[in-house]
């Protein structure tokens, strides 16, 4: 699927999301991340760099560390690598209108010895994932001569990575920048974040390394929301405060903004 299709669909003047650049990967690179996306229908969408850009799947019920479960994923259009950085707002009257979330990314490696194109094309890809929040061996399964060609199934392997029962909506925090889908969708300023957001181009973001502490009660957001599993050790104002981002020079952000 070229990046063709992907620049059809879009109208770069009306939507924040990158257009295809000049962006290539170097030989061996191997980002993934998984994008939150609020559109028609919630769904998260599934991606690995092969080949110089991302291939996707979206997947409506998310990937998940439960490795009794097969959640339906449809291969859709290759997305350029800029996109693997991408959290916004999507306009109405665009093509995928909502917010996007950045939820996970980290970086993945093959298993086996076909390359992953040959995996893909064969329906059957698998793979080692070093996420955020996704880790461990994973499949890809193309269920052929069903629907209209481009039904997959993705699979959590039974490693030590795998966990019974676990709940993707109990981590719909953004690993960009610490915000919920409400509040990305709301342009709110981020909580935490480690680079700029692609969706708000004029904002650049304090970078700073969580603080961690002792035992203590259970940690909650400014709003007094709880804060998820994996977060919860980050206790005092890095757990419960929103952090400030570092406005450019001669704008400023409005609170809502």
């Amino acid at each position: 699927m070229p990046l063709e299709e992907y620049a059809a669909k879009r109208r770069f003047e009306n939507t924040p999301e990158p257009p295809p650049g000049t962006h290539t990967s170097k030989p061996g690179a191997n980002y993934f991340c998984v994008q939150r996306h609020d559109a028609t229908r919630l769904h998260y969408d599934f991606r690995l760099e092969i080949d110089g850009v991302l291939k996707s799947w979206a997947v409506p019920k998310g990937p998940t560390l439960d490795p009794g479960l097969k959640h339906f994923a449809a291969h859709v259009e290759d997305h350029p690598i800029e996109y693997g950085g991408f959290e916004g707002t999507i306009p109405k009257g665009n093509y995928g209108a909502g917010s996007v979330m950045l939820w996970d990314r980290g970086t993945f490696e093959l298993l086996g010895d076909a390359s992953g194109a040959e995996q893909i094309a064969r329906g059957d890809l698998k793979f080692r994932l070093h996420g955020e929040k996704l880790k461990g061996d994973f499949a890809l399964v193309h269920m052929k001569g069903r629907g209209k060609g481009n039904d997959w199934l993705i699979i959590k392997k039974r490693d030590e990575f795998a966990v019974p029962g676990w709940d993707v909506e109990s981590h719909a925090y953004s690993v960009l920048s610490g915000r919920t889908q409400e509040e990305i969708a709301r342009n709110l300023p981020a909580r935490e974040t480690k680079r700029e957001t692609a969706g708000a181009a004029d904002r650049t973001w304090e970078s700073r390394p969580a603080k961690r502490a002792g035992k203590a009660g259970p940690a909650t957001t400014q709003a007094g929301r709880p804060v998820p599993p994996e977060r919860a050790g980050e206790a005092g104002e890095e757990a419960t405060q929103a952090r400030m981002p570092v406005l450019p020079k001669k704008k400023r952000l409005m609170p809502g903004a």
